[in-house]
């Protein structure tokens, strides 16, 4: 399935993520235009094949590939233990880590680093719909840059998110150490070395501490 992305009868892997600090190739995001739009079953294998790499799909069926590093990883765990802390609390929803994917309406598939469902959408989806791409877009969803991306790309994923439904979108960039949060309908918010961010009132009563998301 997935080789006749490329052409008739090859097959593809993507080159094992690089070791090193700088900003090689292999450290990129890449974007690509393939033959026909990928599919939800194609990005599903894609990633099983492929370890340390992330798959999306974008709204006009281009797969974007993004390799994923420890660091970065590290930092969507803290943020999804946060939610998850909050959402046992509070019991409102579904927290969800790095690698949930989600089929937003606009066709496109998206991976946030940490994401969150109101309880009453995510139980009128089916198992076969839990099981796979979700087919719905989170209520709060958090994107945390990392060296392969760059904030342009970040910020207009937050409007694609919005665009989708989602009631909040927070983009956290730990190397200017900033946090920008978007919800529908108004200006997004920047804070500049924050301790920690209010998320109210698409997650409320949730802070987010951020000395653990910017700690070295």
């Amino acid at each position: 399935m997935a080789g006749r992305m490329w052409q008739a009868g090859a097959r593809y892997r993507v080159p094992a993520p690089s070791s090193h600090n700088g900003l090689g190739v292999r450290d990129m995001a890449i974007e690509l235009d393939l033959l026909h739009p990928v599919t939800d079953e194609e990005l599903w294998r894609l990633s099983e094949r492929n370890p340390g790499y992330q798959f999306e799909r974008t709204a006009d069926g281009r797969l974007v590939v993004s390799p994923t590093g420890s660091k970065s990883d590290w930092r969507s765990v803290e943020i999804a233990y946060q939610l998850r802390r909050w959402n046992e609390q509070r019991g409102l929803g579904v927290v969800f880590g790095s690698s949930a994917g989600f089929r937003l309406p606009d066709g496109s598939v998206l991976s946030p680093d940490a994401s969150w469902v109101r309880r009453e959408r995510w139980e009128r989806l089916s198992p076969e719909e839990q099981e796979g791409f979700a087919p719905l877009c989170p209520d709060a969803v958090v994107e945390i840059r990392s060296p392969s991306q760059t904030p342009q790309e970040l910020r207009e994923k937050m409007r694609a998110y919005l665009r989708n439904g989602a009631q909040v979108g927070v983009f956290i960039d730990p190397y200017t150490r900033t946090v920008e949060v978007y919800r529908p309908g108004r200006e997004h918010e920047r804070h500049e070395d924050p301790e920690r961010v209010t998320l109210d009132p698409g997650l409320p009563g949730f802070v987010l501490e951020l000395g653990p998301v910017f700690e070295e």
